[in-house]
């Protein structure tokens, strides 16, 4: 009985932790240009994440239940080394305001449970590996590109211009409509990270798992809503145009991952393609001098080493230790 509690403290907590992150760049647009409200903002976003986990969530949750360790490895004694490993990574992005991968975190505190055990299926790892660097640079090219064409403004593209200022309140509920697109793939992908484990575990039905995890990110952007304002105010303002078209990339390149069934971080596509709107913005400044985007880049680096470590170290505790 006690260890049903953990493990649902554990699943509780990892859900919220991630449910601030992802909040914090679904509607950084609309809330770094003060289109809506905090509340406004959880309540949609709640919402669209329960929608995409239902529809597009399950190919990412098998990734994560079974193929990045052997079938019928998972327990309910790995499941929670895995979420505490997870959830203490996040709970110190969530603690300094810095949106984190949710998924990065996930996939190596499996990989450190997985590594005490001898079982981590190195293949499914190494197929992951180049997507989590090909879509973050992509999303920065497709973002510089289609950017190019609004930014810096020009004489052949002045006309854009004179079309936004006439059409500005529906670009305003474009950016929302687009930041509620990155909510639903947040659902389709960033659910998968608590609820493929338990899946894999025999704990749960993918299906259920997925429904009853989704919730929980909605109430997280309540309980942490510092990686919001880190993304929508603190790295670059964004305005109508320029968010629509991060969120617009953002959200189809998740998509794509989790279709593929790769765990993949929303954070480093959207940060990536901030960068490329503030790298058009500003073409004298070095993009990458930001000193909250410095950080962010950091602890992407440490935090998924500091989750393999701590898995591998409660891994050897539980079953070396107290064996």
């Amino acid at each position: 009985m006690a260890k049903y509690i953990l493990l649902i403290t554990a699943v509780i907590f990892f859900a919220l932790n991630m449910g601030g992150s992802g909040f914090g760049v679904s509607f950084a647009s609309s809330y770094g240009a003060k289109m809506l409200s905090r509340w406004k903002a959880c309540i949609l976003f709640g919402v669209f994440v329960v929608l995409g986990a239902v529809v597009l969530g399950q190919p990412v949750a098998q990734t994560l239940g079974s193929k990045i360790v052997r079938a019928g490895f998972l327990s309910k004694d790995t499941v929670i080394i895995i979420l505490v490993s997870a959830s203490a990574c996040l709970l110190l992005a969530n603690l300094i305001h810095i949106p984190q991968s949710t998924s990065l975190v996930t996939v190596w505190a499996i990989a450190g449970v997985g590594m005490y055990f001898h079982s981590v299926n190195w293949k499914t790892i190494l197929y992951m590996v180049p997507f989590w660097f090909l879509f973050p640079v992509l999303g920065y090219f497709v973002t510089r590109f289609i950017g190019g064409k609004v930014y810096p403004p020009r004489n052949d593209n002045f006309w854009v211009y004179e079309k936004l200022v006439n059409h500005e309140s529906r670009l305003r509920k474009l950016v929302i409509a687009a930041n509620c697109y990155n909510a639903f793939s947040v659902g389709a992908n960033n659910v998968a990270n608590a609820a493929g484990p338990l899946f894999g575990a025999g704990i749960t039905g993918k299906d259920a798992a997925l429904l009853s995890i989704a919730p929980l990110f909605g109430i997280g952007s309540v309980v942490f809503p510092g990686a919001l304002k880190t993304t929508g105010s603190d790295i670059v303002p964004l305005g109508t145009v320029a968010a629509t078209i991060v969120c617009f990339v953002t959200g189809t390149l998740m998509i794509a991952a989790s279709l593929l069934g790769v765990p993949q971080s929303i954070v480093m596509i959207k940060v990536a393609s901030v960068v490329a709107i503030d790298a058009l913005k500003n073409a004298e400044r070095n993009p990458f001098s930001n000193p909250v985007t410095r950080k962010m880049y950091i602890l992407w680096a440490i935090n998924p080493v500091i989750a393999f470590i701590m898995a591998y170290s409660l891994a050897y505790v539980r079953f070396g230790i107290m064996k």
